[in-house]
């Protein structure tokens, strides 16, 4: 039985930066060239970055990804490494439009493709078939589907090519690679991280494997991209569904594996199968050792995600450092631990802006935080600027309270720009479900690194950050006092966050069964929910849909996070 030796590129490519992303490329497929790789395979829209969203509507765009691809592959032959077939994602075109009966938009002019780059050239390219259009994706909106497979006949071995999506439904590739008898099914991936993710994918890669009776070389992109975190966790699998190699999850990383695969045999017509005969690479093979990446707990994933996210939408969109509002409670508190974790410390300012309802412990619970830390760290008292506000416009009651929430935002803000800071929010998931926030208030923000985490998962994940720290023997970052005391936005005196709301044990479990899975009233009050309660969190949560709209961007873990996957009209008025 021929061994294939398999290289995948668990890349993080920054988008638009083709040619920073091909420099890095090249790097890769050298280090696969010197490690006698048959194959190098490289991730969905690897050399543009991903998802390209609108710019997939662009002529110039899509003319500049065929250009780099092209500069690319003669790159890779001048450098001496030709011989090794290269397989990377990249959006192609533009093309005519071409609707058709699977929905593609009339003004699609691109394709989601992956090319075959040998000897300096394209030697192959295949479309994505499936286009989703469902969570975080529009493809329907981008792209035209492709309708071709393509096997490529490397020495004994033929290898067929499929585009994420593709191997998660029937029929498309799926059901002609079995057909056209491949040997590997190499998959180039975009695929997102959500908490327990990986318990669907590694069974899907099996599934598949078992029946295509192929070997199974899954690669996933890496790094955050606005509000998606892309974990790797690229793996290759045997025929049978045994794995064989995972990469690490939230990191860039060489998968170099040596497959076992069915000889190919002589070649029959299949419809909608094109095959490319490239010839065997001669090289030395030096060992392997194997490469099976145990993942992390899932609390770790989900931190991990948090500071890839954040660190990744610091550096590519070149903010020197962030600067967040320090209020001594959990929220705040974790994501300074998020942003000093991405970024360095150093790179980490927190403002503690009292008021006189702010207590003694709010204090120096957030001057503990600094120091446990190390972030930089300054007090501007609000009163002062407070009181004018109060006394001209005459305000009491919330709105007396919400301008103390607006100052602390015009300070944040004002100091962005006087010193280019990317200003951090703190929101966490169930507050922003049911609009409690002041918005231009602690809503200002760039970035909000915990808009899709819970107010539970918050103190969970809390609890296990400074859990990791004392078992590397470190200080924990986070104030235990700010973790146990009852939650309060401290805008009067003694006010606490479970005299308006439910307690967030019961808040967070409605919010998921209504905003994840979209339960009804009714279901909510069979499940033995208070009528008041439902009432309340139901009526908070349609009324807070404006302010969403305007909320800033953080990283996607759930199923359902606010923006992409839930788009509700504004203006709603329910009945019945």
């Amino acid at each position: 039985m021929p061994v294939l030796r398999i290289a995948l590129a668990q890349t993080n490519p920054v988008m638009g930066s083709f040619i920073d992303n091909a420099e890095r490329a090249v790097d890769v497929v050298r280090r696969a060239h010197e490690q006698g790789a048959d194959l190098v395979a490289f991730g969905e829209m690897a050399l543009s970055g991903y998802p390209i969203e609108d710019l997939a509507v662009r002529p110039s765009f899509l003319a500049a990804s065929r250009d780099h691809l092209t500069a690319f592959a003669r790159r890779l032959d001048e450098e001496g490494w030709g011989d090794l077939p290269v397989i990377v994602g990249f959006p192609d075109g533009p093309f005519a439009p071409r609707p058709d009966d699977r929905g593609t938009s009339p003004t699609s002019i691109a394709q989601n493709c992956a090319a075959v780059l040998f000897q300096g050239r394209i030697a192959a390219r295949q479309a994505k078939f499936h286009l989703p259009n469902y969570s975080v994706f529009d493809e329907y909106r981008n792209f035209i589907p492709g309708d071709e497979l393509i096997v490529l006949r490397l020495g004994e071995v033929d290898v067929a090519l499929a585009i994420c999506e593709d191997i998660w439904r029937d029929g498309g590739p799926v059901s002609r690679v079995a057909a056209a008898d491949a040997g590997v099914l190499v998959v180039i991936n975009g695929s997102p991280y959500e908490r327990d993710k990986d318990d669907l994918r590694l069974p899907l890669v099996r599934r598949r494997a078992e029946e295509t009776d192929t070997v199974v070389a899954y690669v996933n992109l890496v790094g955050g991209q606005d509000d998606l975190v892309f974990d790797g966790d690229s793996v290759v699998v045997d025929r049978a569904g045994r794995l064989l190699a995972r990469a690490p999850q939230f990191r860039e990383h060489l998968l170099v594996v040596d497959v076992e695969a069915d000889a190919a045999t002589p070649p029959t017509l299949v419809d909608g199968v094109t095959r490319v005969l490239l010839p065997a690479r001669e090289a030395p093979r030096p060992p392997l050792e194997r490469d099976v990446a145990e993942p992390p707990d899932d609390l770790q994933q989900v931190w991990d995600a948090l500071v890839l996210g954040l660190r990744d939408y610091v550096e590519k969109n070149r903010f020197p450092s962030v600067i967040l509002g320090l209020s001594g409670g959990i929220d705040s508190s974790a994501v300074a631990a998020i942003a000093a974790d991405a970024i360095g410390p150093g790179r980490v300012f927190g403002v503690s802006m009292p008021s006189r309802y702010s207590s003694a412990h709010s204090r120096s619970d957030s001057d503990d935080l600094a120091e446990r830390i190390g972030l930089r760290y300054s007090t501007e008292p609000i009163e002062g600027l407070v009181a004018p506000f109060e006394q001209q416009l005459h305000l009491e009651g919330l709105a007396a309270e919400n301008i103390q929430a607006r100052v602390r935002g015009m300070i944040l803000m004002a100091l962005s720009n006087q010193d280019g800071h990317l200003v951090l929010t703190t929101g966490n998931k169930s507050e922003l479900g049911v609009g409690y926030s002041t918005i231009y208030g602690d809503s200002v923000g760039g970035f909000n690194p915990l808009k899709d985490v819970p107010k539970m998962l918050v103190w969970e994940l809390s609890r296990w950050r400074n859990a990791a720290a004392l078992q590397r023997g470190e200080t924990p970052p986070i104030p235990e006092n700010a973790i146990s005391k009852p939650p309060s936005a401290e805008l009067r005196i003694d006010q606490r966050d479970d005299e308006t709301l439910p307690s967030y044990e019961v808040l967070d479990e409605i919010l998921d069964r209504y905003i994840t899975r979209k339960h009804s009233r009714a279901q909510l009050l069979e499940a033995g929910f208070d009528p008041k309660v439902v009432e309340q969190v139901v009526v908070l949560t349609d009324r807070a849909e404006w302010k969403r709209r305007q909320a800033a961007i953080g990283p996607k873990i759930s199923q359902m996070a606010f923006g992409r996957d839930r788009r509700l009209p504004i203006t709603y008025r329910p009945q019945g």
